[in-house]
This record gives C-alpha cells, structure tokens and sequence, in this order.
C-alpha cells in the first residue's frame, strides 16, 4: 500500500459491508474502540448518526461513525478506526481531514467533539495533532476533546 494512495470516504453497502466489519486494530489497540460490526449494529438502530468506510484508493483501510444531528448540532466523532495494517502511511490524518470538512458543511456546527481513552498507545495524541483541546468534561473513564471549527 502506497502512502500516497487517495483517501475516500464512502457508503457502506452490502458490497463492501462485510470487508469493512473485517478491519481490526491491533490486539493492544482493542481497549480503545469497538469493533466495526458493533459500530454498524449502534449504528442501524440510531437515527441521527453518519458513518463511512475509509478507501485507500480501492482498498478499505478504516471506518468513521459520528453523531449527526442538525436539530441540535452537536457533532460527535462516536467511532474512527484504521485497520492494524494501514496504520502509519498518514491514512488516519488524511481520512480524518475529510471528516472534519464533512461536519464544517453541517448546519450550526461550531465544532467536533470525541472522546478517548487516557491510556498508553491511545489515540490522544493523535486527536491532540488534529488540533483537538480536552474539554475538562469525562463520561465513562474517557476524556471529551473538541475541535473548534
């Protein structure tokens, strides 16, 4: 896989549904997310939510799921993942540029939150290069962050 691969966001279909519940992170990384088949089953029973598989030009590399909800926009990045094999070409940074450009066209947006873990090998630091600040504000063990946009 090339680093210089473009970098999509696409529907998930019955075409390419089961290749993306497929990718998987490292087994150190697991403690951080939930698996795509578990993101995608949330996802089926939420109304207000958008969720994409991440290509690496024809090659699924990663998935998104964020809450969208225009009535009371307040947009949440709930699940982002690149598979174990794909991570470290610059695939993660890229894909979550597009995410970012995607919730600046939502209505009311004045930016986008997440949570992580604050734990060793998370993904803190990742957010944190993206221009994501820790809010102060902890649900469940994780530390909410936004990115003013």
């Amino acid at each position: 896989m090339s680093p210089d691969a473009r970098i999509s966001l696409r529907e998930i279909t019955s075409d390419n549904v089961r290749a993306i519940c497929d990718l998987s992170v490292a087994p150190d990384q697991e403690q951080f997310v939930a698996p795509n088949a578990v993101s995608m089953a949330e996802y089926a029973v939420t109304t207000k939510a958008w969720t994409r598989a991440i290509y690496a030009d024809e090659d699924p590399v990663g998935y998104v799921l964020l809450s969208d909800d225009d009535e009371h926009p307040r947009y949440y990045l709930w699940r982002f993942m690149i598979d174990q094999r794909y991570q470290g070409f610059g695939f993660g940074k890229r894909s979550m540029d597009l995410v970012i450009d995607y919730v600046k066209g939502r209505p009311g947006v004045d930016g986008l939150y997440l949570s992580y873990v604050p734990a060793e090998g998370g993904p803190e630091n990742f957010y944190k290069n993206l221009g994501f600040v820790d809010t102060g504000r902890v649900h469940g063990g994780e530390v909410e962050a936004l990115l003013t946009l």
